[in-house]
């Protein structure tokens, strides 16, 4: 095992990319970055918590020019919100 300084070390400045057999295996990064990261995946917000002001920009949206397939999945996604605000 070879010890490392914190100034060497490349996982504090980028992750490092740890491959098995030729595919991404293990990420290595800052405490920092990992902390970050974990709390960002526990943060959830309910639709149904959300008012009828705060859906109403939601249901108006539409994806940009040249995503204008993804519309398609808008409909039922302005039902399920609707029935989560509805109780």
């Amino acid at each position: 095992m070879r010890l490392v300084r914190p100034e060497d070390d490349a996982a504090v400045r980028d992750p490092v990319i740890i491959t098995k057999n030729g595919r991404p295996r293990t990420v290595l990064l800052a405490h920092e970055d990992f902390v970050r990261l974990s709390k960002r995946d526990r943060r959830v917000e309910m639709t149904a918590e959300l008012s009828a002001d705060e859906i109403a920009p939601v249901e108006a949206s539409e994806m940009e020019p040249g995503l204008d397939h993804l519309n398609d999945e808008l409909p039922g996604a302005r039902r399920l919100m609707a029935k989560n605000a509805a109780g």
